[in-house]
């Protein structure tokens, strides 16, 4: 398998999918896989259930996650851009413990919109054992998200946000500390532009003109007033009132000519620093922007 260069070194998925080694843990993988041009093992992608099936082969193979069910119709993220989030997260933090990637449970992170998969807690807390906080608008992502915990006995605190309008307000209580926060933020700014979003994908994938999702997702996983760049500044607005409780702020942003305006909001927040992490996103290149109130002498874990 070739080396995917782009992926973080430290990433497992930085060969590529070795799909004997899944079906080998996952058999019901068997059914979904076929040849490509080159005859290398591969799936459809423009299937739904084909991705869903693969995702918990990765998360079982990879992250000892044996059950991982979500509803029908719900963001099925791909693993391995996902998790290099979590490895980009691991070096930032690194940056602050004399170069050390912080490991185990009293490295706190909180996880904004964590959704039905839950699969930033799930790989972060495998790869790192940090102690996550998952945060979600929608009480049936969060359903889902108990249910993953349950089933594979794990750790992760859940929260309800009730207010649309909020981002950290109502889900960081007083007495928290994080060490970092992470969000994959709704992209598009209206359901009719998310819908033209999932035609051009189906297009791209070579399976017509449909508004079908291979990787599903709800309203509130897909779009948002202002899109991304009015999700990020509402994150902005409010981390002010958790500067001391945080020490560093993340997200990722989709789109490149989104980090001008982010960066200008920022800027008037008084942050202490921002920074901007390229990186790999299934197979394009994205990023996430971080942003700190804390001066660098005062950054230790």
């Amino acid at each position: 398998m070739a080396v995917k260069s782009t992926l973080h070194p430290r990433n497992q998925h930085r060969e590529g999918y070795d799909f004997a080694r899944l079906m080998a843990t996952s058999p019901g993988l068997a059914a979904f896989t076929m040849r490509n041009p080159r005859g290398q093992l591969t799936i459809d992608f423009s299937d739904a259930a084909a991705v869903r099936m693969l995702n918990r082969a990765l998360l079982l193979t990879h992250y000892d996650i044996d059950f991982w069910e979500i509803p029908a119709t719900y963001l099925c993220p791909p693993i391995p851009g996902r998790v290099d989030y979590i490895h980009h997260l691991a070096d930032l933090l690194a940056e602050s413990n004399g170069g050390q990637i912080p490991r185990g449970h009293d490295v706190k992170a909180l996880d904004i919109g964590t959704g039905a998969s839950l699969v930033y807690p799930l790989t972060g807390q495998h790869e790192y054992g940090w102690g996550f906080t998952g945060v979600d608008i929608d009480p049936v992502s969060l359903r889902s998200a108990r249910q993953i915990c349950q089933r594979n006995g794990l750790n992760i605190t859940l929260r309800q946000q009730n207010n649309s309008e909020n981002v950290f307000r109502g889900v960081i209580g007083r007495d928290d500390i994080f060490h970092v926060t992470l969000c994959n933020p709704p992209f598009h700014a209206s359901p009719e532009h998310a819908d033209r979003g999932s035609r051009r994908k189906w297009r791209n994938l070579g399976k017509g003109d449909t508004g079908k999702l291979n990787f599903g997702g709800q309203n509130a996983e897909l779009w948002c007033p202002g899109g991304e760049i009015g999700f990020i500044a509402r994150m902005i607005e409010q981390s002010r009132d958790f500067a001391d409780q945080c020490l560093w702020f993340t997200s990722l942003v989709s789109r490149n000519d989104s980090l001008k305006p982010l960066s200008r909001m920022l800027s008037k927040a008084g942050v202490a620093e921002m920074k901007i992490v390229e990186m790999a996103q299934g197979q394009k290149t994205s990023r996430f922007i971080a942003w700190t109130y804390h001066a660098e002498r005062k950054r230790s874990l």
